[in-house]
């Protein structure tokens, strides 16, 4: 019989992807906080932070979800209502951890951003955010609050340039945290006002990305748009249209695959994962839990050098306009950013091109520093884009950075599916 008063705020169905198949069935699970304690002399000494558990101890916190009300208590949030985040969330991880182009299961989709968004809300650091920003006191009201939230990130990651990255031939694999929806701004350092306590870089600021492992060899990597095609400016900044609760639009051709992480790439991202962690991390393997040992650097800025968390700007198409015919002829539209017609910046021309030039000064850059094989690739509507560069086409992102713009490729309008 399940016990609805032990919450696991990581699923246990989540944490098992991370364990193999074969062999023990238990994590190297890593206090960063080890408490302290009197021992029988009356000596002060520590815990021990690494300990050897199965998922059943892990990332588990107990009455986390259970409300009271007086005498009477009541566990139906975490029976009825994560049940069903849970049991939705985890046919979308199974999909989009094996996702292959041209397939697009739009219910798939929405039960992954409702499984992501409902994740990061519902850890001790999403909680303890969540009561902070709503400035709402009591567990209570901060979980009837999380269910009206649930879709709170929704949005923004529907509009953000999606990229599943692989481990490869690395030898190390993806570490989990207790906040396993991270969040990554190459200006918000772990110590900075906007990354202590309970607080993470707000996804709707420019530059940051989301990380969310999938499994040990797959992550999804989500970046802003704006900043896909501007990353020269401030990371802080908003982007535009930020508002989080709104219809918004998603293009399954868009997704990126087949970037490849290295293993100092994947020691980098470990590293995020466990610098942004509230306190616990887990891996299969003890060493993974020591990112730090195998980076060049931990500077926070310099983790980003070589962008490392960005998508592949060569495939990522400049479209403008989006627009969406119905059966019995409505129609509808939205600008990248999500904007309607009536909006007062809608299709803004200037920083249309503004985006347009940086755009294609950062996709010279980007072919500079990797090449003309491309780290990513979608799906175009004529079939798969290509995976490497032309001689000419190289030459022309190379002349792109140093702002000898041609003809070449020109802002066009996209039809996009609905979400």
């Amino acid at each position: 019989m399940a016990n609805y008063k032990e919450n696991h705020y990581v699923p246990q169905w989540y944490q098992r992807r991370f364990l193999p198949n074969d062999g023990e069935k238990k994590f190297r699970y890593l206090d960063l906080q080890p408490e302290s304690f009197l021992d029988a002399k009356g000596v002060k000494r520590q815990k021990k932070a690494l300990q050897r558990w199965g998922t059943d101890n892990c990332f588990k916190q107990t009455d986390l979800y259970t409300t009271r009300f007086g005498e009477w208590e009541s566990t139906e949030i975490e029976q009825f209502f994560f049940g069903r985040v849970d049991r939705e969330g985890r046919e979308a991880v199974e999909y989009f951890d094996n996702f292959k182009h041209p397939s697009a299961d739009s219910d798939a989709f929405h039960a992954l951003l409702n499984y992501m968004s409902v994740q990061k809300l519902r850890t001790p650091k999403g909680l303890g955010l969540l009561a902070e920003q709503t400035k709402l006191r009591g567990k209570n009201v901060v979980l009837l609050a999380l269910q009206r939230l649930q879709n709170l990130y929704c949005a923004i990651w529907t509009e953000a340039v999606w990229a599943i990255a692989e481990v490869g031939g690395a030898a190390t694999k993806f570490i989990i945290s207790d906040h396993p929806v991270t969040a990554y701004n190459r200006d918000c350092f772990p110590q900075s006002e906007m990354c202590r306590g309970f607080r993470d870089p707000e996804i709707w600021r420019n530059g940051t990305h989301t990380i969310f492992p999938l499994s040990p060899t797959k992550a999804l990597l989500l970046t802003n748009l704006s900043w896909v095609r501007n990353p020269y400016g401030s990371a802080k900044r908003l982007r535009p249209h930020p508002n989080p609760l709104r219809p918004a639009m998603f293009n399954f051709t868009g997704i990126q695959t087949g970037r490849h992480l290295t293993e100092i790439e994947v020691n980098q991202v470990n590293f995020i994962i466990k610098r942004r962690a509230f306190r616990y991390i887990a891996a299969a393997v003890e060493e993974w839990l020591y990112p730090e040992r195998h980076i060049p650097s931990g500077h926070w800025r310099k983790l980003d050098d070589r962008y490392l968390l960005m998508p592949d700007p060569r495939s990522v198409s400049f479209s403008s306009e989006m627009l969406i015919g119905y059966e019995g002829g409505a129609s509808d539209a939205f600008d990248e950013y999500g904007r309607r017609p009536w909006h007062q910046d809608y299709s803004d021309k200037t920083r249309h091109d503004r985006e347009w030039r940086t755009f294609h000064r950062f996709q010279g850059e980007y072919a500079r520093l990797f090449g003309p094989k491309r780290r990513g690739i979608g799906f175009d509507f004529g079939g798969r884009e290509r995976n490497e560069d032309s001689p000419e086409f190289h030459q022309y992102h190379l002349d792109s950075e140093r702002g000898h713009l041609s003809s070449f490729a020109k802002p066009r309008r996209a039809r996009r599916a609905a979400s």
